[in-house]
């Protein structure tokens, strides 16, 4: 179905928005459409590797592949699929949310629409401060690996240890945060261009490290090999229930960012279909490299704890640093290095994507200061809230790695919390929206109201169950605050800072607040499908 295109050409004002501010009240509710994104920037295959890089499949591999055997053994491809699952859920009602309201808001716009301001904030609460936190871990395994990679090809030690130099390590980090914001501040193009390449170059590589982990497994090169069976593949085979919420939220962790397909709806060809269909897409390729590289992996070396065995402690952080030179060999073992660094470069890049998106859709809708939805005239994105995000990546990351190591560690643990808090939120928002159309049909009934139910209803367990574990010093680093697990503190205090900030926003601006500016009879943004 075509739909007259009603929205202000790009660089006209929306509502006010891009020269200074949303609207007020109703009169923003009438009035904000588009938000000056540059319309028809992405196409298909484009969404889709934008989805696949913010995953950054070679960096979530090598970060948690040797974790998830620590915790559950053999069955690690089993809680692999396990955690695709909830995800693939979810991802319908991502699609059926798209399709009915394609706004770059989407997490936040959808749940404000289905349980009003409050719950609608938080949600986008959790989504920036879930990316913060992924983006500050990204820049900090792309500085390390930067520096490995250079000793690497030098063959100088001393070059490699630099990454041990606290300055050294942060101005790299804080550099290599600059360059991904400025790509992403001169718009989707450019972001496109640069992540064919190295979305190409991580996929290659970890194909050919799939073919020679096969190989050396059929030749019994590692003692610690293991022979494939099909109980890997059963997740009821894992040892105990804490051990498989373990596995199960690393797992989920590996998938998180393929929404950033989504966040792209209003500069994407075709915007109520295509990002959906790209976020499965991705999460199909995402789902069989992940299958693949841990069933060769754990052929190769195994899942034990000695040598090379992906649960051995002193290298399951970094599985493909232990692995490359022995699998590959010394020069393609580089090639792995390269992939890695060029996967966390990669995403940290497009994972900008996402938070710029919410933050430029909720100041449109004034759940923010109207100056964040400003859009460049030229790049056509939302320049303020795309630097304001890696500047907040960058003080986040310097204050983490300067207090303490082990305070950054239990950060990134407590990210597993905040993904299952605003991916079930917008599971349930689906439901709840689409709750008068259910009995429609047999697809309205399983794409709109059970299969999201049942995702949300999944990773809310998760976010309940890794709530109970972390209250556990001995969750994350083992270090804890007045006796209780530091997971727990931070994942509780980053929601509770969201509700602080909320209240002071409200003050601010009350009309969203009271419902007066986005509601469900809101119009959408107006597209040609």
């Amino acid at each position: 179905m075509t739909q007259l295109d009603t929205r202000p050409q790009v660089g006209d004002t929306v509502g006010g928005v891009a020269e200074g501010g949303a609207g007020h009240g109703a009169d923003a509710a009438a009035e904000v459409r588009g938000k000056g994104l540059g319309k028809g920037s992405v196409g298909l295959v484009g969404s889709a590797v934008i989805g696949i890089s913010t995953v950054a499949p070679v960096y979530c591999l090598t970060s948690t592949l040797g974790s998830t055997a620590g915790e559950v053994g053999i069955q690690m491809p089993a809680v692999f699929l396990a955690g695709f699952l909830p995800m693939l859920l979810v991802a319908f009602a991502y699609r059926e949310l798209n399709k009915a309201m394609p706004d770059c808001g989407t997490s936040f716009t959808w749940t404000v629409k289905a349980f009003g301001p409050r719950i609608g904030w938080m949600c986008g609460w959790g989504l920036v401060i879930a990316t913060i936190i992924v983006l500050s871990n990204l820049a900090g395994v792309a500085t390390s690996y930067f520096w490995l990679l250079a000793g690497e090809v030098t063959g100088n030690d001393s070059i490699a240890a630099l990454d041990d130099n606290k300055l050294v390590h942060i101005a790299t980090c804080l550099t290599l945060i600059a360059v991904a914001t400025a790509i992403s501040y001169r718009g989707m193009t450019a972001t496109k261009g640069v992540q064919y390449t190295l979305v190409g170059l991580q996929l290659a590589v970890l194909a050919i490290f799939v073919v020679m982990a096969f190989q050396k497994a059929s030749a019994g090169t590692f003692d610690t090999g293991l022979d494939f069976s099909w109980e890997w593949m059963n997740p009821f085979a894992v040892e105990s229930m804490a051990a498989f919420t373990a596995g199960l939220s690393l797992s989920i962790f590996m998938y998180w960012g393929w929404d950033a397909c989504l966040a792209t709806n209003e500069e994407t060809t075709g915007s109520a279909k295509t990002p959906g269909r790209a976020s499965l897409i991705a999460m199909v390729v995402l789902v069989g490299s992940y299958l693949a590289t841990g069933i060769a992996a754990q052929m190769a070396v195994g899942s034990g704890a000695d040598g090379l065995g992906l649960g051995n402690e002193e290298t399951s952080g970094n599985v493909f640093a232990a692995l490359a030179g022995p699998v590959m060999g010394p020069l393609l073992g580089i090639l792995l290095f390269v992939a890695v660094l060029a996967s966390a470069a990669a995403s940290l890049q497009t994972t900008f994507i996402p938070v710029a998106r919410t933050v430029l859709a909720m100041a449109a809708y004034e759940a923010l200061p109207s100056s964040y939805a400003k859009v460049h005239p030229k790049f056509k994105t939302p320049g303020r809230a795309t630097v304001m995000a890696g500047i907040a990546t960058g003080a986040f990351y310097t204050v983490m790695t300067l207090v303490s190591e082990n305070v950054l560690t239990d950060t990134i643990f407590a990210l597993g919390l905040m993904i299952c808090f605003y991916y079930s939120l917008t599971a349930f928002a689906c439901v709840w929206y689409f709750r008068g159309e259910l009995r429609r049909s047999a697809h309205d009934l399983f794409f709109k109201g059970v299969f999201p139910v049942l995702g949300g209803l999944l990773l809310a367990a998760v976010f309940f169950k890794t709530l109970t574990d972390a209250w556990d010093p001995a969750y994350g680093s083992g270090s804890a605050v007045f006796g209780v697990g530091s997971v727990f503190v931070i994942g509780v205090g980053l929601l509770a800072l969201g509700l602080v900030v909320m209240f002071a926003t409200g003050r601010r601006s009350p009309a969203f607040f009271r419902g007066e500016v986005l509601t469900k009879s809101t119009p959408a943004l107006v597209v040609e499908d």
